[in-house]
């Protein structure tokens, strides 16, 4: 029996659309997913005393971290620039002090149709981990609005030394420890690191507590 091959580009064209509605619906969900899992990881921690920045009366009122809503649009693909010689540099601190760093390479990128660019960072006593992150300290016009007014950070793998590109998912953007509790010193994000657009992505301000337990 002789098949029309006309219904064996139908089926390729439905398995093409298929795979493509999967990609937007189940794809996305399954992104959406993961980041709302660490986010719940995240909120335990919160609880948990040993692991958390909130003081004990913060912790006795602590239901949830604010974030905005999981946004594909905001994970990402930079071009990637390795710096031949890194430089050691003095990231200042909140309390006046400050951190050595390695000028490890930079992200550049587009936000809102609008060109962008990040220095990326290598904590210096951090540089020989078996799994070294870069430290990505940001602000942006969102900050003192709805995020925390010091800016947020983003912790990137290391890329291979091959590599082009890296993603920078702003969906995992999150607040120094400062942003809960003063008794701690935190890295201040530099002048280069400064976005010129809103990244309405990742983790919100953190509500104060006042002495009624009411958040404001």
């Amino acid at each position: 029996m002789r098949i029309n091959p006309k219904i064996f580009i139908a089926l390729g064209l439905l398995l093409v659309i298929g795979y493509f509605v999967q990609e937007l619906v189940l794809g996305h969900d399954q992104y959406a997913t993961g980041i709302l899992k660490a986010r719940t990881e995240k909120n335990n921690s919160f609880r948990r005393a040993k692991d958390s920045p909130l003081n004990a009366e913060q912790r006795d009122h602590f239901d949830s971290l604010r974030y905005f809503v999981p946004d594909k649009a905001f994970r990402v693909t930079a071009k990637l620039e390795h710096f031949a010689t890194p430089d050691t540099v003095r990231m200042q601190l909140t309390d006046g002090k400050a951190d050595k760093y390695l000028r490890w390479g930079k992200a550049s990128f587009e936000l809102n149709q609008q060109p962008q660019q990040l220095v990326l960072f290598l904590k210096v006593d951090e540089a020989d981990d078996d799994q070294p992150e870069l430290f990505v300290p940001f602000t942006d016009k969102t900050n003192g609005f709805d995020t925390y007014g010091g800016g947020r950070y983003l912790d990137v793998a290391l890329p291979a030394a091959t590599d082009k590109e890296v993603v920078l998912d702003f969906n995992a953007a999150y607040n120094p420890f400062c942003a809960y509790n003063n008794e701690y010193a935190c890295p201040v994000p530099p002048a280069d690191n400064r976005l010129a657009v809103p990244v309405p992505a990742g983790e919100k301000s953190f509500p104060e507590i006042d002495h009624t337990g009411h958040s404001h």
